[in-house]
């Protein structure tokens, strides 16, 4: 089936390194967040979260970090097919920092990076042929070679009638202007990188850049002689961006003052971090010009896009989806400064999930198989069992990905570690302080700060217990500061509500603990319960849908006499099971005695495992 996409980027592909603590020099910066980076990285995942059908030519290395970059455009839906891996060079990083809003240091570790060994074989001409629009940007016009692929990928969109864009993207540091320690400069004049622009623009319709940038394009500082010396090599759109005036479009003649160019709605927010504004800001108006909207709205996308970079942290992380989009521009915000408003930043949170799942079965590790002190109570034993029942998930997954495991606080690292990177859905009981002692409520700041630690890919789960002796102040408590650290270190959060056998009715006893945390602001990915009467769970599902349409939904208990099943029929918040290793207690026992041998273990917990979820 031929492949339809909306957007081809091609260019720089980096990961960047970004400093956590904000306000101070990049020598004092001592942790860093990774994410994606390279202008038209950043446009192809940002294009994909507003709904285009976007696509990346690129060269990574072979390598970790090649991989990440690789892995996380797929999450973003960007089609990787034309991403080469490039069997020499290294992924290139930047490291950038937050010293305050005017000042945001940067180092780039392009020496003979992977994406500037872009070849002309690496563009193919069916690919191109098969999108709306091919988006290039400046840096890879700075060398012969990339320079040579960058064109022939131009000339086959404008030969098939496929429209081209320029994002001018000038950094001097990239086009070897200004050295390593310069980074963070914006402009530098050169004859040779106006030339080599100028030449290029012919083959453009629509050409974006700031100020500065149309600057060394047109080969002067005067804004509007420099817009007007594009236009003599030009027909294109010319969009200047502005900064917090917007952006002005020209789709004509330049006229004699900037304010006279076409605008589209602006938004007034606090400047946190400029880095990667601009590749938002281009997301936003390709979404726009694409889909057919008036220019005015398209540069109300860009705008919008550019408002949501400017006051995050990070660049791809901080661009919203579609959805995030549309409820700011009807709603807008009452905060200044975005990334404080709570329920945009959960609109963006729960919209741009890792993963997206229909459907989700956690195989609980939290019990033991066998009692404490029995003939069968060997710690060895019960570890190789369990990676058994790890492995036997994990091949389900692979062939259905649907699954996932549940680990008890005190559960064996290795064991963790060895179903790490496997897509599961992997839940963690987090260890506190006095979990054993007679305040199980109790924690200490290292237990949440310990979250920061964990691989993005788990999730924290946390409990509720329902019954008459259970202190709500002091669980809500914690669970509003686990609920936040979580989101800190961008893992999911999960809450099962566990009743005792002093409740009476349990079913208004779990819709007052999910009224009471919502109540708190705390607003969870996925719920976990027992089953309860199908009448109740469709209201449960209304009770949640009401305060969260975002949640992923709830997964019922199996234990050990329970069908969950039977609630499935009709109920778009169910979405699945949680299944305890109790199930495996017989094929536990019959492995130990040795009647059974690993691989008819593993395929009889499987079959446990289908019989009962969902």
């Amino acid at each position: 089936m031929e492949k339809k996409l909306d957007l081809i980027t091609i260019g720089r592909s980096s990961v960047d390194l970004y400093g956590e603590q904000v306000g101070g020099r990049l020598e004092d910066m001592g942790s860093f967040k990774k994410y994606i980076g390279g202008s038209p990285t950043n446009i192809a995942a940002g294009a994909s979260r507003l709904g285009l059908k976007s696509a990346l030519i690129t060269r990574v290395g072979n390598e970790h970090m090649g991989r990440f970059i690789r892995e996380e455009l797929i999450r973003e839906g960007v089609d990787v097919s034309a991403v080469k891996t490039d069997p020499t060079r290294l992924t290139a990083l930047v490291l950038l920092g937050i010293r305050d809003k005017e000042t945001f240091p940067l180092i780039f570790y392009r020496e003979n990076c992977a994406d500037m060994g872009l070849v002309e074989e690496d563009i193919d001409p069916d690919f191109i042929a098969c999108a709306k629009c091919v988006c290039a940007t400046g840096t890879h016009l700075s060398n012969q070679q990339t320079t040579a692929a960058v064109l022939k990928a131009l000339r086959l969109a404008r030969e098939a009638g496929k429209r081209t864009v320029l994002d001018i993207d000038y950094r001097p540091n990239l086009w070897g202007l200004a050295g390593h320690n310069e980074g963070e400069s914006r402009y530098m004049s050169s004859e040779e990188v106006t030339q080599t622009l100028l030449s290029t623009v012919g083959l453009f319709d629509l050409i974006v850049g700031t100020e500065e940038e149309f600057h060394i394009a047109g080969g002067t500082t005067n804004t509007i002689d420099a817009l007007r010396v594009v236009r003599k090599h030009t027909q294109a759109l010319l969009i200047c961006k502005r900064g917090p005036m917007g952006a002005a479009a020209f789709p004509e003649n330049i006229p004699d003052n900037l304010d006279d160019g076409m605008t589209g709605a602006g938004f007034r927010v606090e400047v946190f971090n400029v880095l990667g504004a601009g590749d938002g800001f281009m997301a936003g108006l390709l979404y726009g010009w694409l889909k057919g909207f008036e220019l005015s709205q398209a540069l109300q996308f860009a705008n919008a896009c550019g408002a949501f970079a400017v006051s995050r942290h990070g660049c791809t992380p901080s661009y919203p989806s579609l959805e995030e989009l549309q409820y700011f521009i009807k709603y807008g915000s009452k905060q200044f400064a975005l990334r404080k408003d709570k329920w945009l930043e959960h609109i963006h949170w729960a919209t741009n999930r890792r993963t997206t799942r229909s459907t989700i079965n956690l195989v609980s590790l939290e019990q033991q198989f066998w009692e404490a002190g029995s003939q069968q109570d060997n710690k060895a034993k019960r570890r190789e069992f369990r990676k058994l029942i790890v492995q036997a998930v994990q091949s389900l997954h692979q062939q259905t990905p649907k699954f996932g495991l549940i680990f008890a606080p005190d559960e064996w690292r290795d064991l963790v570690n060895f179903a790490s990177g496997s897509d599961l859905y992997i839940c963690r009981v987090p260890t506190l302080t006095n979990q054993a002692s007679e305040k199980p409520n109790h924690h200490s700041p290292a237990d949440l700060f310990s979250f920061s630690e964990w691989p993005l890919e788990h999730s924290v789960k946390a409990h509720i217990h329902l019954g008459k002796n259970q202190d709500n102040k002091v669980n809500i408590s914690l669970l509003k500061d686990q609920f936040e650290f979580s989101r800190k270190s961008r893992l999911e959060f999960v809450i099962e509500l566990i009743h005792d056998k002093s409740i009476t009715d349990i079913d208004s006893s779990i819709k007052e603990a999910i009224e009471l945390c919502y109540s708190h602001g705390i607003l969870p990915d996925l719920w976990i319960v027992d089953p309860i009467d199908s009448s109740i769970s469709k209201e449960l599902a209304s009770v949640i849908g009401h305060h969260d349409t975002y949640c992923r939904g709830f997964l019922f208990n199996y234990g050990l006499r329970n069908d969950a099943k039977q609630f499935l029929k009709g109920d778009q918040k169910l979405i699945g099971t949680v299944i305890p290793n109790e199930l495996f207690t017989s094929i536990a026992t019959e492995w130990v005695k040795g009647r059974q041998d690993s691989y008819q273990s593993i395929e009889m917990i499987q079959n446990k495992i289908l019989s009962v979820c969902i």
